[in-house]
């Protein structure tokens, strides 16, 4: 296994076909992964808690709930469901490894399904939703050098047949959305240019560090 981050976009990802996303996603056994992973964990932006906490650590692997967390947008969105089983056994392995690495008690929470940064790109790539799903919260206080430690500390997991998958924006402010079709803004365009190059350049203290960077005019 390997571990990806996928911009999931609005929630309509689910079922507008004029998002070019979707035929990506939906090529993901093809094209990026072929093999099947034996457990899918998920790191969404849409789960943000004071410390790690992940969900489904019980045991047995009940269906997943879906979880609609998102509002104003048309009736069928509340509708869909992804029933994915849970995967207790990878919750108690993210706990170890995250425990075991320093990074204090890890919360266990067995009624939390799946948010929309999980269910709606995994809706697309795995849609028979017959993978077991586990998901970690977030804690965006803590700054990007803490989470990249973090995922130091799971790097085990891709040896055990687990698909790591970051889902959520490298930009994102609805304050200053535009129009379908209109230009990107420049402030988005630049941040995930930079991103990108650090990235593939293997500059990864200058990622650690982009608020500071920003600040120094770096970053733009």
């Amino acid at each position: 296994m390997d571990t990806f981050f996928v911009s999931h976009g609005s929630p309509t990802l689910a079922v507008d076909e004029s998002i070019p996303a979707r035929g990506f996603l939906r090529s993901w056994r093809s094209r990026v992964l072929e093999a099947a992973p034996r457990a899918i964990l998920v790191v969404s932006a849409h789960w943000d808690t004071r410390d790690p906490a992940v969900n489904g650590a019980v045991d047995g692997a009940a269906p997943h709930d879906t979880i609609h967390d998102f509002y104003g947008f048309p009736t069928p969105m509340y509708q869909l469901k992804y029933p994915a089983p849970s995967a207790p056994n990878l919750a108690k392995r993210v706990k170890e490894l995250l425990e075991g690495a320093g990074f204090g008690r890890v919360r266990e929470d067995a009624s939390r399904g799946l948010d929309h940064g999980a269910w709606v790109p995994l809706m697309l790539m795995y849609p028979e939703a017959n993978i077991p799903v586990c998901q970690l919260s977030i804690q965006s206080r803590k700054g990007a050098a803490y989470h990249y430690n973090m995922g130091k500390a799971l790097a085990p997991l891709r040896d055990e047949g687990v698909l790591v998958l970051g889902s959520g924006n490298a930009t994102h402010n609805l304050r200053s959305i535009g129009p379908d079709g209109g230009p990107i803004a420049k402030w988005a365009e630049g941040f995930d240019t930079w991103l990108k190059e650090s990235l593939i350049n293997g500059r990864y203290e200058q990622t650690r560090r982009y608020k500071q960077l920003r600040g120094e005019g770096a970053v733009r």
